[in-house]
C-alpha cells in the first residue's frame, strides 16, 4: 500500500489519550532510571541479528525531551564502519540526510535537530525509531503526524527498529490502515521481534 506524502493522518481521539497517558509514563521516569536504561536498550539493539552482514546506511532520531536516547548506537554503528543518516522534514515529508557524529547539526522543525541542509540525502536500510506507546505486535503511536508511518511506506523493505521503555508498553494499539507495523521493539528489558 502506498500513502502519498501529502495525505493527511486523522486524528484519532482514542490514540491521543494513549498518546497522552504513555508520554505522562515515560516523562514520569527518573533520569537516573533512563540514564541506567537507555545503555541497556543500546546493547540489545546492537545484538540484534539485523546487523549481520548489514551495510547501511542507519537512521535514527536525535532524542527530545524524555525520549530513549539513540546516540550511543548511532556512534557504535559508526564505529563499525556503517554510514549514518538523520531524519527531516522537508515540505511535509520525511528524508533522510547523512550525518556521522560531531558533525553539524540544525534545528529542525517539532523541536528536533537534524543534518545540515547541504548533507546529501539517503536511503536507510535500517530505520530505528521514537515510541510514545507501542504494543507487542508491533504498532506504535507516535507524535500524531504520520512521518515515520510513511516513510516506512516509501522506504519498504527497510528494516525497522523502535526504542523505547518498558512504561510505554500498552495492551494494543488501536491500528488503522495507515499505520506501519515495527520489525523489532527494544525496551530496558525485552527484545520483541514483531514480524
Amino acid at each position: 500500500m502506498t500513502m502519498p506524502s501529502d495525505t493527511p493522518i486523522l486524528p484519532s481521539p482514542l490514540k491521543a489519550a494513549l498518546r497522552a497517558a504513555a508520554l505522562e509514563r515515560r516523562d514520569a521516569l527518573e533520569i537516573d532510571d533512563r540514564l541506567e536504561w537507555d545503555p541497556e536498550i543500546t546493547a540489545r539493539v546492537l545484538a540484534l541479528p539485523v546487523w549481520e552482514g548489514a551495510t547501511g546506511p542507519v537512521s535514527a532520531y536525535w532524542p527530545m525531551r524524555s525520549e530513549a536516547d539513540p546516540r550511543p548506537i548511532l556512534e557504535a554503528l559508526h564505529e563499525r564502519g556503517l554510514p549514518l543518516c538523520l531524519p527531516a522534514i522537508v515540505e511535509k515529508r520525511m528524508i533522510f540526510r547523512r550525518w556521522a557524529p560531531y558533525e553539524l547539526i540544525v534545528p529542525g522543525g517539532f523541536g528536533t535537530l537534524v543534518p545540515s541542509p547541504a548533507e546529501p540525502e539517503a536511503k536507510p536500510a535500517v530505520l530505528i525509531v521514537p515510541l510514545a506507546a507501542f504494543d507487542r505486535r508491533g504498532y506504535r503511536i507516535g507524535y500524531g503526524k504520520g512521518y515515520y508511518d510513511r516513510a516506512l511506506t516509501e522506504l519498504a523493505p527497510t528494516v525497522s527498529i523502535g526504542i523505547g521503555y518498558a512504561a510505554q508498553e500498552i495492551e494494543a494499539v488501536p491500528d488503522q490502515p495507515h499505520d506501519r507495523r515495527l520489525d523489532w521493539i527494544v525496551t530496558e528489558r525485552d527484545v520483541i521481534h514483531c514480524s
